[in-house]
């Protein structure tokens, strides 16, 4: 596993790097596309700075290695990748609003509202939900037509109204009447997991796999999202800010459920576990060929920010 892990990480760091700079060439041009008609400099400004401040990139990433696994083309993984990140961003920039979480932090850095104003902030979120269907749309993502409509219809379905927009609501909503575990668990699913489940899936859709393929990486999303936010509410409340790079406590002080307050923390620890167990089992298939996502799961499970 060391080595497999030192691999993981050298390449999630390549993909890291590669994102970033598509991410920067997609983002710094003052100039307008073919059909845009002119972009205003500080709502660029705030996309750039919304997208280019930092994170692990770890969605576009699990976008490369699915398609990677299956044999897709890796340039349009990549383009997926960035355009995923763009959503993810967004929500990012959106969920740190006055109204939703009011946080003035975000990586260490201060929030776009706070960099910029509220709604620059609003509008720099919009405008990356948007770009993010244009760059899987565009033609320089080198995939049939077909592929496209796929992409852009699974990554409408997870990241809007039965997805993480969703999600978002249900969090708001917690705030008020906290959820039962059923509601905790789908509240986690939309706001944390539909993006991951995708980051997983794109890769089968890229790749034009068979139908099989594409069900059992969409589960080991899941399997992997459901760690994810296991592991977030468990650094919520064993982490700090400084290590974060956000604030932490917001849940409990709040009064919001989660799965570690309703259950407590050995159980959670088990339960994380099992879903990386779960989710090995689903790459069992593939065989060493799955080891870089396998890694990227343990990954998801013992991370300290």
């Amino acid at each position: 596993m060391d080595a497999n892990r030192n691999t993981f990480e050298t390449r999630l760091r390549n993909n890291a790097r590669e994102i970033e700079a598509l991410l920067d060439a997609l983002l710094s041009s003052p100039d307008p596309l073919s059909d845009e008609i002119a972009r205003p400099e500080t709502l660029r400004s705030a996309m750039h700075y919304a997208v280019l401040n930092g994170g692990k990139r770890l969605r576009p990433f699990l976008v490369a290695e699915s398609a990677a696994l299956l044999g897709g083309n890796g340039k349009a993984a990549l383009r997926v990748g960035a355009a995923l990140e763009c959503i993810h961003c967004y929500s990012l920039v959106h969920d740190d609003l006055p109204a939703m979480d009011d946080d003035d932090l975000r990586r260490g850095k201060p929030t776009v509202h706070i960099k910029f104003d509220e709604a620059t902030a609003i509008l720099a979120g919009d405008s990356l939900l948007t770009y993010a269907f244009d760059i899987v749309a565009a033609p320089e993502t080198a995939l049939p037509d077909t592929s496209k409509a796929a992409l852009v219809l699974a990554l409408a379905r997870a990241a809007g109204l039965g997805g993480m927009a969703g999600g978002q609501a249900l969090d708001l909503a917690a705030e008020k009447q906290v959820p039962d575990e059923a509601g905790i668990i789908r509240l986690q699913a939309m706001k944390t997991g539909a993006l991951i489940r995708f980051a997983c899936e794109a890769g089968a859709i890229i790749a034009g796999s068979p139908p099989e393929d594409r069900r059992r990486l969409r589960a080991f999303g899941e399997k992997i999202g459901l760690a994810f936010q296991l592991a977030d509410d468990i650094l919520d409340l064993t982490s700090d800010a400084e290590t974060m790079g956000k604030a932490t406590g917001k849940d409990a002080a709040r009064g919001k459920g989660t799965l570690v307050g309703l259950h407590g923390m050995e159980w959670a620890e088990t339960e994380l576990r099992q879903h990386v167990s779960d989710a090995e089992d689903l790459l069992a298939p593939y065989g060493a060929r799955a080891s870089i996502l396998t890694a990227a799961a343990h990954f998801i499970a013992d991370r300290k920010s």
